[in-house]
């Protein structure tokens, strides 16, 4: 892309008003650069950190040595088994919700009856209420039910969560798809569950990405309920790096070594459905 100047103004304008548009462009992107620059600072400032060593990680010089020494110490410290149960947690939850989530969201917009908003509305209650006011009946339930510090313990909890996001979400792009489409495979001979499968949920594409895509980052980045619902063996990533803020003193560079091994699988699955990523978060805003 070339950078934009005020020769690129059409030549019809008077010369002061080419001047002024010119540096308009020039303020917008120069205001453009310093927000990305503020938005991937901190990113990029930890991500220098992890490669530092360890006697050396607030320094301010540029100019240092990579090693690898605080990612091998992850592996020490037992923390790729609370990067697995991360990540475990992440895809069952994720998985059940759009296996549950989609059929209902899809009954939503076809079947009419009663009461039929108000039930979708109270689905997404579940999303407004603060997670502290789940906290106390889920502990008692799971010390009941014996999920405490358990992998299934902590899918349930986000399965309920993201059920919610799933029928939201996915209710619109159903809604959008025309009744025409299925009624023309009914009477091709389809079933209702065939047309289902074959004509309307291939449409729904973008949407069941961006939808799988937002349940997987809430699943993965969160650190309240992992934190009250675990203690040894469902540990998850968020949580673990919590183990390297000691007493004695705190271990930056294992701390950010951590942070970018939690950020890389977000970010590698972002990266490899962007098509569909973009086209599924602004197809639910714009009405025909």
């Amino acid at each position: 892309m070339h950078a934009e100047t005020w020769h690129n103004v059409p030549p019809s304008l008077p010369l002061w008003q080419r001047a002024v548009q010119g540096a308009q462009r020039h303020l917008r992107s120069t205001a453009a650069v310093l927000v990305l620059v503020l938005v991937l600072l901190p990113f990029l400032w930890m991500l220098q950190m992890a490669f530092r060593p360890a006697g050396d990680a607030l320094s301010l010089d540029l100019v240092f040595s990579p090693t690898l020494e605080a990612f091998a110490g992850l592996w020490q410290d037992n923390f790729a088994r609370s990067f697995g149960n991360s990540l475990l947690v992440s895809v069952l939850s994720t998985g059940l919700s759009l296996l549950l989530g989609v059929p209902a969201a899809y009954a939503l917009s076809r079947w009419r009856f009663k009461q039929r908003r108000q039930v979708a509305l109270w689905v997404l209650c579940t999303r407004m209420a603060p997670p502290i006011a789940f906290t106390i009946p889920f502990f008692l339930a799971f010390r009941w039910l014996g999920l405490l510090d358990s992998v299934w313990g902590l899918v349930l909890v986000y399965l309920t969560f993201n059920l919610a996001i799933v029928i939201w979400m996915m209710q619109g792009f159903f809604e959008a798809i025309p009744t025409a489409l299925e009624e023309a495979a009914w009477m091709d001979g389809c079933s209702i569950w065939s047309a289902f499968w074959h004509v309307t949920l291939p449409l729904t594409r973008p949407g069941l990405v961006a939808t799988a895509v937002l349940c997987f980052i809430f699943s993965w980045s969160d650190f309240f309920f992992a934190l009250i619902l675990t203690r040894t063996q469902a540990v998850t990533a968020p949580v673990a790096i919590v183990n390297f803020l000691q007493y004695d003193g705190w271990e930056w560079t294992k701390i950010a070594a951590a942070g970018t091994m939690v950020m890389l699988p977000v970010l590698l699955f972002t990266v490899l459905v962007r098509k569909y990523l973009v086209h599924g978060l602004t197809a639910g805003g714009v009405k025909d």
